[in-house]
């Protein structure tokens, strides 16, 4: 199956753009709290979709890999 998105995705994590994301991130959720507030449904490096636990609301979040931490919620 093709992933249109892949070269995209790999370019982001070789150039360690997460870790750039991550230090302007108003927020930023290790990975207990994302349990905690979150229901997650998949992965796809550097991103994981989810849905806010408080209010229902599906989207996504950008992460990185060490340290693990997840920011950015978008909603779809």
């Amino acid at each position: 199956m093709s992933d249109p998105t892949e070269s995209i995705r790999r370019e982001m994590i070789e150039t360690n753009q997460p870790h750039v994301d991550l230090a302007h991130a108003d927020r930023r959720w290790d990975t207990a709290e994302l349990g905690r507030d979150f229901i997650v449904h998949s992965f796809l490096a550097p991103f994981v979709i989810v849905t806010r636990k408080a209010d229902g609301v599906k989207g996504t979040m950008e992460f990185t890999h060490s340290p693990r931490f997840y920011f950015n919620f978008a909603a779809d």
